[in-house]
């Protein structure tokens, strides 16, 4: 999926980020998008997924070097009870290639004659075109055609965290934000949908955790995933921020249902610097220009995925 960052890599971005930014909490974004200011070349780092080596590589170091983080869990996967969809895909993908993967999308209906080409296909057009009851109709036909039993797969790779884990991460200075219960495309939902994938998500690590969760990472990160019931459910159910991954620069005074993230390589500080600096503000420059959209800031909000 070409979304995981080694330890060292993230280590050296950890170096250049606090060496010429200032990194901040999610507190002082929320006071910013209220009539705050930032400091100067303020950034916040922030992980999605529930991989444990977040826990286990990436908290330790940014505590190292002072940068606090949200971490957006999806507890579904919490102690390794099943497999993500996106990690059960790829498996299946790597062992059985795609004949296995095109036999299960055609058990959905609409799509009895089928033929992806990648595994890039599933996330990008499959996934955010079905129902939740529809994902789960293809997850567990996969499984069926590939042969496996998800829990002792699951329970052996030990990818994701355990929940004792997950309250241990205030002491590296890390909030948990929501990130859907398993890891959906959310276009689909249905308003019986939200309980299940909002709610229950926000309840469980609440529990978990011991802390308030208040912020929400659409899953894949569009803004056609952001739908205005989704904006709604959020809004009352005590979230009071949303988080995208687009990769452009928010603008001065951002709303806060609305902030964008920069998803970038840290293959060396000059590919970190253009992902993370030029190529977002350049972005924002065509949409100002494309949706006559205000002045632009270095509104910086990095996720990062270390495995």
């Amino acid at each position: 999926m070409n979304v995981s960052t080694t330890p060292d890599e993230f280590e050296g971005a950890l170096r250049f980020l606090t060496a010429h930014y200032k990194p901040v909490r999610l507190e002082d974004v929320l006071g910013a998008s209220a009539g705050g200011s930032l400091p100067p070349r303020a950034v916040l780092v922030t992980f999605d997924d529930a991989y444990a080596s977040v826990v286990e590589v990436a908290a330790p170091l940014c505590r190292k070097y002072g940068v606090p983080a949200v971490f957006f869990v999806n507890a579904a996967f919490l102690n390794n009870r099943r497999l993500a969809p996106d990690n059960l895909v790829c498996y299946v993908a790597n062992v059985r290639g795609m004949q296995a993967i095109n036999g299960a999308v055609r058990t959905v209906h609409g799509y009895e004659t089928a033929q992806l080409q990648s595994v890039s296909e599933v996330f990008s057009s499959f996934f955010p075109s079905i129902t939740l009851t529809e994902r789960e109709t293809f997850l567990e036909a996969l499984r069926n055609l590939a042969g496996i039993n998800e829990c002792r797969l699951a329970e052996d790779t030990g990818l994701y965290l355990r929940s004792k884990q997950l309250s241990s991460l205030a002491s590296f200075d890390f909030e948990i934000g929501n990130h859907t219960y398993s890891h959906v495309h959310c276009r689909r939902l249905s308003n019986a949908d939200f309980g299940q994938e909002i709610d229950k998500n926000k309840a469980e690590l609440e529990a978990f955790s011991g802390t308030k969760v208040r912020s929400f990472s659409q899953p894949y990160g569009s803004s056609k995933d952001f739908t205005p019931e989704l904006a709604h459910h959020l809004r009352g159910s005590g979230h009071e921020a949303v988080f995208l991954s687009e990769s452009v620069a928010n603008l001065r005074g951002a709303d806060p249902f609305h902030l964008d993230r920069v998803n970038p390589r840290v293959q060396g500080d000059k590919t970190f610097f253009l992902e993370l600096e030029i190529l977002p503000r350049l972005r924002a420059i065509r949409n100002r220009f494309l949706h006559g959209s205000g002045m632009v800031q270095a509104g910086r909000i990095s996720k990062f995925r270390v495995n």
